[in-house]
Parts: C-alpha cells; structure tokens; sequence
C-alpha cells in the first residue's frame, strides 16, 4: 500500500518544527567545536574511483622503480661499494615491486609504493651525506603520494620522517645532518623535519579539499552533489546495522518560474529551497542538489524518520520567497525510500526507489510526500500506461463533459453549472480524475483537454440555454489547470471558445485554487486580468484550504471566493464552523467579492448558509454532476425543493464520481 502524506498548510514554521532535536540545544564542548572546525578544513578522506586510483597507482609505482634504479647508480657515483648499491636498490625497489603485484589489495599497494618512496628519500640523504638540500628530496616524494587522496598514506609519510631521522640521527649522525651542530641534537631535529612534511602535508591536503569542493560541491547552491550524494550514501550503506533512508525532493512547477521570470529568478529560488532544506535537516543528515531542480537529502534513520523530515521540509518551503520584487510560492513533491524498507544495500536501488516514490507524489497531485512500499513499482507502471493512453483518449472519443448544477439555494433555482471533465476508458471503465487530471497536467496533454472541455462545455450551455426554460441566463464555471494558467496562449483559447460557441464572456467563470494563484502572482494576474478584460470572470475555488488572508486575498484578480466543502460539512455539527465560515463571508463582503458554497449536503447547512448570507451553493443536496441528457430532465424540475429536488436528481441516475460532494476534479 502506498503512504501518502499531505503536509500541513502554515505560512511559517515554529521554532520547534526548526528545532531538529533536543541534543543540538546542549553546551559545546570547546574542543568538540575546534575540531569541527578543523575537520571542516580537511577533505573529506573519499576514495578515488577504481579506474582513476588504477592509473594513477601504476604511474606511480613505474616512477618508484625508476627511481630506485636511480638511487643504485647515485650511490655508486658517490663512491658506493656495488653491494653497497645493490642493498639501497633492493631497499628502495621491493616495495614498489609488493605494490605492483595484483595479489595484494589495493590499500597495500598503496601503503608499500608509499613506503618506497619515502624510503627513496632516506637513501638519497644517506648517500648524500646529509647535505641539507637532500632533505628537499622529501617533500618532492609527499606531493607525488599525495596522489592517492590517501589519508594513511600521510600519516606513514610522517612516520618514516620522524623514525629515520631520529634512529638514524643517533646511529650515524653524519648521514642525515649535513652540520655538527645537528649532530648532537638529532632527535629534536627529527620531530623538527617531521613537522615540516606535516606541514606539508596540510598544504597538500588543503589543495585536496579545494579539489573536493570543486568536484563535490554544487556551485550554485554550495550544497553538495550527486556524486558526493552517492559517495556518502554508499558509506552509510556499508554500515549493515544502520537504518538508511533517502528523500527525493522535485520543485513543483519549477519550469514555470523560471519561464516567467527568467533564469536568475529561478536561480534565486533554488537558493531559497536549498538554505530552507538545511535550516530543517538534522545534525548527521546530508542535504545535496542532483541536478536543475531536483534536490536529495540522506537521513539516518528508517522512513518514518525521514517521512518527518520530508514534512517539516514540505511545510518550511511553502513560506514565500521574495526575488527581485516578485513573491514566489514554493512547493514540493517528495518521495521517502528506507534501506530496510526497499529490501536494498545499493545506492542506486534506494535512489531509484524515491524516484519512483516522488513520482507518484507528482501525479497523485504533487505538494505531498509518499513513502515507497512494493506496490509503488506496479502504480507508477499504471499511471504510466494511463499516459500513455491520455494521448489518444480525445481523439477517439473517450472523454465526456458532466454538469453540476450551480443554484440559488433559497429556491432552487438553477443559475449555472460547473463543467467537469469525465474519462471513460474502454477498458478500465471509468477513471477517476484524481488519477487522470495530474498525469494530463505532467504530460502537458491538459493544455489541449481543457482547451475541449472549455469549447464542449461553452457550446452545450448556449443550446441550453436556447432550449431549455428557465435556462435563459445559464451561466458556466470551468476548471483551471495550474499548467493552463502557465500557457501564452489561455487568452487566445478561451476567445477562441466564446466566439465559436456564442456565449457571453459575462457568463464564463474560471475556477482557479489559491495555492495555484500563489505560485506566481504576477504571472497569473496577467493571465486572469486579461481575461477579466473580455468580460469573464474568476473565483478562486476550495477557498479557505489554503493561505486565505485578507493581504493576498486583496492581491489575487478574483469576482468570487467558493468556500471549501471541508467546512461546509462541519455546519450544524460543529459550532465553531459557523465563525469560520461566517469568517469568510465577511472576508468576500469586504472586498465585493460573491459567494458560492461546495459541497452542501444537508438541508440545515443550506439553511446556515442563507442566514449568513450565502444563497449560492453546489451540492449533493441539489445535485450529483449530470450527463446531457440527465440534466436536461434535472432543468425540467426546476423551482423545486430540495427534498424534491433530490428525489428528481436520484431519478435520473448518479453520473458522478465516488468520493466529493461536487464531483470535481
């Protein structure tokens, strides 16, 4: 079974949602933070892939060869007996000789190309008589095995230092010192020349981790990458005992900021998303940008523990971000995979598997967080064959357009209707536009769907209005897709709709939600201002669900607020739904805005309803979403009651959805 999370709506996070545990409020230890300081200085010790170390090991390793050659035919110059230049050979070569055979594993190879280089150092100060500039010898040898990005291989650079120079100090002085004085002092002078190469070696590993942030680190975010990402995840995984989990998290609509405002605008927003992921995670968890607008975090722990970040995240992001005098709602879709949970120790499985997850938070709605389980392979290959099946579906005939009537509640009136899309697959038989409408909308196929609905719909209600009494003044309500408010070209559909059809563009209603308006304010009001130019107007559907303040609602190109059914099925149970509602009706009175309730099912929240002063309603109390033909008998019953209204409705058949009272999408 599939989880689905949808994250909490609140503008701001608390403090304690920041706050990611208890431990990161106690004292710091001095010493705890000068090491985290130190540590954030050095690399971060990663291995070299395979082929990269091969190559590099197998020059080196010639080079080490090479050299103890060399060394036997400088001391032979320098007067050595040939066993003499045999021994420093022999010394010198054998262990590149150890770390060129394939035998051993690859840390002993290096660890013994690392040993004979150092060693080669020892025997060119030795045959050199300890001339000082021999010692420069050194740190040529720790630039080379600096190479191997090799922690170990450092520590044992400093460790031959120090022994050779302190043994061989005392045993025979001449041999390393180059002057009397630093004959009588050999040990200090050891750990002297052995905090040069550790100075040295800070250097080298400063450029190491320069090189590191170059490669690992993102550089428009500075979070890390993908492949520092993978690196880290394929660390945790090798610990059996640890819970992994991953989160996969995709900006919903991201195309359209950046289309709207231009590339630094959605610059600007990627860096929002990324400071905000940081400000949530928890000590120990890593955030990474993957690429464009995808972005991953690795948590320790099992899928609930992440499935908790993912929505501290969700909820953190939704705050607005302000770019460049724009106000950008930001959204996510997220998806949770668990090492224990997957059934997988691979990295690329457990990322693959959040994929998988996310995209089924996307076309389920997008702004939720799912959890991977086994059954969301087998859904994401479903919803991908309803894709695939969506492109064919207008062009033979499989989708319908249902009506539901908009009323006067007091009468019973009918005074528009909402037209709402319906897909009967020739297969599947009806499928719910929970499943279908998300998918349309990530293939872009809704452009051209909801381009039909709008002409279907329009030239139904004009012969509606023609034939049917009492239907004069008929009015149509169409849904907005979050990707139709986005399209250059919405004006030109919805005049190309109203011309072909002959409807009035007083009498065309555009549904839009507010999370939808939010996401780029200023790109939809020029869309909904452009059509409020021809004479149409706007509501802004399931008011109340989401932001609904007075300060955005006073931004937003709105004629009417429809208030959600969520608290409309509360009237006459709760009484503190009635101030809610009677909230929002003062909020729309205020800014002359009309008013239309969803989701009315019962006779007492009508009569709530009109007390407060909202007359217009949609619901099962009036009707089910209608076929053609059905509503045309429900019209013939116009002026009825409600209790015969229903009787009238249940008459001509159920021609909607299981699940909301209004049978929208």
């Amino acid at each position: 079974m599939t989880a689905i999370h949808a994250p909490v709506r609140a503008p701001v996070p608390s403090v304690d949602d920041l706050t990611p545990n208890a431990a990161q409020l106690q004292p710091v230890v001095p010493l705890r933070v000068l090491l985290h300081r130190l540590r954030s200085w050095l690399p971060e010790g990663r291995k070299l892939p395979e082929a990269i170390w091969e190559r590099r090991h197998r020059g080196i390793t010639q080079f080490a060869l090479l050299q103890a050659a060399g060394i036997g035919v400088f001391a032979l110059l320098r007067g050595y007996s040939v066993l003499g230049a045999v021994a420093d050979v022999l010394v010198v070569g054998f262990p590149a000789a150890m770390g060129a055979s394939t035998l051993v594993g690859r840390q002993v190879r290096t660890m013994s190309v690392t040993v004979s280089l150092m060693f080669a150092s020892a025997a060119v100060v030795d045959v050199a008589g300890g001339v000082t500039e021999a010692h420069f010898h050194f740190f040529v040898m720790l630039g080379i095995v600096s190479l191997y990005q090799d922690w170990s291989a450092f520590g044992l650079c400093i460790l031959i230092v120090v022994f050779h120079h302190a043994v061989m100090g005392l045993l025979s002085p001449a041999r390393v010192y180059g002057t009397s004085d630093a004959w009588n002092h050999p040990v200090q002078l050891a750990f002297v020349h052995g905090g040069f190469v550790l100075s040295a070696s800070i250097t080298h590993l400063i450029a190491w981790k320069a090189s590191e942030q170059q490669e690992l680190s993102d550089p428009l975010t500075r979070l890390r990458n993908r492949t520092a990402f993978v690196e880290a995840l394929d660390r945790r995984l090798g610990v059996p005992s640890r819970a992994v989990s991953v989160l996969f998290v995709d900006i919903d609509n991201f195309k359209s900021i950046n289309d709207s405002g231009g590339h630094h605008i959605g610059d600007i927003a990627l860096r929002h998303v990324a400071q905000r992921m940081v400000g949530v995670v928890r000590d120990g968890d890593l955030v990474a940008r993957l690429g464009g607008d995808e972005f991953a975090v690795l948590v320790s722990g099992n899928a609930a523990a992440a499935s908790a970040i993912g929505e501290r995240i969700s909820q953190n992001l939704q705050a607005p971000v302000y770019a460049d005098g724009r106000e950008l709602f930001i959204q996510a879709s997220i998806g949770v995979a668990d090492s224990e949970l997957a059934g997988s120790r691979d990295s690329a499985d457990l990322l693959r598997d959040a994929d998988l997850a996310m995209y089924l938070a996307k076309s389920s709605g997008k702004n939720q967080v799912v959890t991977y389980t086994a059954g969301v392979d087998k859904i994401v290959r479903e919803r991908a064959a309803l894709a695939a099946d969506i492109r064919h579906a207008l062009e033979s005939g499989q989708f319908e357009v249902h009506y539901q009537p908009l009323v006067d509640g007091n009468t019973g009136r009918v005074r528009g209707v909402e037209a709402l899309l319906r897909w009967n697959h020739p297969t599947r038989g009806l499928v719910s536009p929970v499943d279908f409408i998300p998918i349309a909308e990530e293939t872009g196929e809704i452009n051209v769907i909801g381009a039909w609905v709008l002409q279907t719909a329009a030239s139904q209600v004009v012969r509606w209005q023609r034939q049917l009494p009492g239907c004069r003044e008929l009015e149509l309500s169409v849904n907005l897709s979050p990707v139709q408010l986005r399209d250059p070209d919405l004006l030109k559909t919805i005049t190309s709709a109203l011309v072909a059809s002959g409807l009035k563009a007083s009498e065309l209603t555009l549904e839009v939600t507010e999370g939808m308006l939010l996401q780029d304010l200023e790109l939809s009001r020029r869309q909904l201002d452009s059509a409020r130019a021809l004479g149409a107007r706007v509501a802004i559907d399931d008011f109340g669900t989401g932001y609904s303040s007075l300060s955005y609602l006073a931004k937003l190109p709105a004629d009417e607020v429809k208030i959600d059914r969520s608290f409309i099925k509360e009237l006459g149970d709760h009484p503190g739904a009635i101030a809610l509602v009677k909230g929002i009706i003062d909020m729309a009175r205020a800014l002359h805005l009309d008013i239309l309730a969803e989701g009315v099912e019962e006779v007492v929240q009508q009569d709530i309803l009109s007390e407060l002063g909202c007359a217009r309603s949609q619901g099962y109390l009036f009707s089910r979403p209608l076929s053609v033909d059905a509503f045309q008998t429900f019209a013939a019953a116009g002026g009825l009651s409600p209790a015969e209204v229903i009787a009238a409705a249940d008459a001509v058949g159920d021609a909607s959805r299981p699940g909301r009272s209004d049978g929208s999408a």
